[in-house]
């Protein structure tokens, strides 16, 4: 097992990793950069390491700096989070070539999955159902028109390299596909310096259903059941539950022994989330996250497993400390994300923080990095917190959510929170009668 680890991540992450650490007798290096020096991440590791100016393509995304922590501090793995550099290949290969340790998957890994294409024809090959669309990348835009007519419309032009919602257009008729597939190219370009594209068929009222999986790259794997993250706002989740409303047992069985032979076969370690669009009993594979996702916890919550000490773990040659025989889901969970936004545009909103309350109680848990006096910077992504709810039942965690919401105080700044007091009002959201466009259209109609 690891003497000492670096987190090259900040905020509620880096503190989740900190946390999971110590409980495992292990120290703690936190990097910060200039901008983040007074962080909780940074008081609570063992040792701290500044590495640049608060841009993060200077400080957080500086592979030579967090080498350089990693060298002076003695720290022997370098745990990534999620988010700046957990899918970087290119890191993780420098990581290994200073014989450090990765806490995630192999570089092959990340680059396969990290471009949809190959990805989706890797998942297809290992018999996970996938969206039907084009073989690969589409080259232009007469190669984009005999696609659709194909599948026929609507259909979804998406960057091979993307993410977040970057790179993604829709085509709802002819007259569209090429404005669509145009500007796709160009924004793919813009932000991921790659305009390779390809085309899916766009389902129409789909769920967005992502199973999370783990391995021990040696060729066992196990899945956690499934969360729903469905409502989402500019391809950005909002809230996320498990298990899923939608999901009979049957289907999480299925869908996870396919996802944890598919990942067992690839020889696969750590966690890793299988995404799905879910509609009429079938689910279409979309994408591979080779990282811990923001909204583990529920999973955590439901399994009654530490996701984060499972991977440093793994990542130190130890065995998986549980069987697919042992994941056993009980009772409901549900995650809302926090944000430093003012509504209704949900601009950011940084600033200091004058007074912070973080709600408690049997099945509730916060994980935040704010604190008393706390000035939240603007150079990074304005997720503040993450409130986690645990019930026996639905009905008994969307109570207790509704309770935590209450008790939460988080002064000096706008967040997040109304639009979460707002939504448990509504009659789809307490039956789960929901799909991926249901909150843009609530949005739309409630908020202007």
């Amino acid at each position: 097992m690891f003497d000492k680890i670096l987190i090259a991540n900040r905020g509620e992450i880096a503190l989740r990793v900190i946390r999971a650490a110590r409980e495992m007798g292990i120290r703690s290096v936190a990097v910060h950069s200039t901008a983040d020096a007074d962080a909780m991440h940074v008081r609570m590791a063992d040792e701290s390491v500044c590495i640049g100016p608060p841009a993060a393509a200077q400080s957080y995304l500086n592979f030579p700096a967090i080498i350089s922590a990693c060298e002076v501090s003695g720290a022997q793995a370098i745990h990534p989070g999620y988010g700046f550099l957990s899918e970087n290949a290119s890191f993780v290969q420098i990581v290994e070539d200073h014989e450090l340790t990765f806490i995630g998957p192999r570089a092959e890994h990340i680059r396969v999955m990290g471009d949809k294409i190959t990805a989706k024809d890797t998942m297809k090959a290992l018999g996970v159902p996938c969206v039907p669309g084009s073989d690969g990348g589409v080259p232009d835009i007469d190669a984009a028109r005999r696609v659709a007519d194909e599948f026929g419309y609507p259909v979804i032009v998406k960057a091979t390299a993307g993410g977040g919602g970057r790179g993604m257009k829709l085509a709802r008729s002819e007259d569209e596909i090429e404005s669509a597939f145009q500007t796709a190219r160009a924004e793919a370009k813009a932000a991921f310096g790659n305009d390779e594209v390809y085309i899916e068929k766009y389902l129409g009222t789909p769920r967005h259903i992502e199973v999370q999986v783990f391995g021990d790259g040696r060729g066992r794997a196990v899945h956690l059941g499934e969360r729903d993250c469905s409502l989402q706002r500019r391809h950005q989740k909002v809230l996320e539950e498990a298990p899923g409303p939608a999901i009979t047992a049957e289907e999480r069985a299925r869908i996870g022994a396919t996802c944890a032979n598919a990942v067992a076969e690839l020889g696969y370690s750590g966690a890793g989330t299988v995404e799905f669009l879910y509609e009429n009993g079938e689910f279409y594979f979309i994408e591979m996250n080779t990282r811990l996702q923001v909204e583990h916890p529920v999973t955590e919550a439901v399994y009654g497993v530490d996701l984060v000490r499972e991977q440093i773990r793994v990542a130190a040659g130890e065995e998986m400390s549980f069987v697919q025989e042992d994941l056993v889901p009980r009772g409901h969970a549900i995650e809302v994300r926090i944000n430093a936004e003012k509504l209704p545009n949900f601009t950011p909103s940084p600033g200091r923080i004058t007074q912070y309350h973080a709600p408690g109680g049997l099945g509730v848990r916060m994980d935040s990095a704010l604190y008393d006096g706390y000035r939240i910077p603007p150079y990074y992504d304005s997720l503040i917190g993450k409130l986690i709810v645990h019930g026996a039942d639905r009905p008994e965690a969307l109570a207790r959510l509704k309770r935590a919401l209450g008790e939460l105080i988080v002064d000096g700044v706008e967040t997040t929170v109304p639009l979460f007091h707002a939504l448990l009002d509504e009659p789809d959201i307490l039956k789960g009668d929901y799909n991926i466009h249901w909150l843009e259209h609530w949005l739309e109609s409630h908020l202007g």
